[in-house]
């Protein structure tokens, strides 16, 4: 799977896990150099607290378009710094 932004590729991974259909990434397949982490916190009721990355490419900024879960509630242990994407992030194979 690959997530694309602005035409370009911040993530690519054979090993993507589908919760509440979004692919989450692991850590390590996505392009850190297009991540900057952000200080925004959600709290998901089973998954626990999200916090989010900013993501920029070829001179664009997409806010918080990247969230992950560095302490998991243990219902959400799979994905823990699993990385997945919203706001026209586009997911493909």
């Amino acid at each position: 799977m690959k997530a694309i932004w602005n035409d370009e590729i911040i993530a690519e991974s054979k090993d993507t896990i589908v919760v509440e259909n979004n692919h989450y990434f692991p850590e390590n397949s996505i392009k850190k150099e297009y991540f900057i982490p952000s200080t925004t916190r959600t709290v998901c009721p089973w998954k626990g607290e999200a916090s989010y990355y900013t993501i920029v490419a070829n001179g664009k900024e997409n806010k918080d378009a990247a969230w992950f879960y560095g302490r998991p509630f243990e219902a959400a242990n799979n994905i823990k710094n699993y990385v997945a994407f919203w706001k026209g992030v586009k997911i493909t194979d």
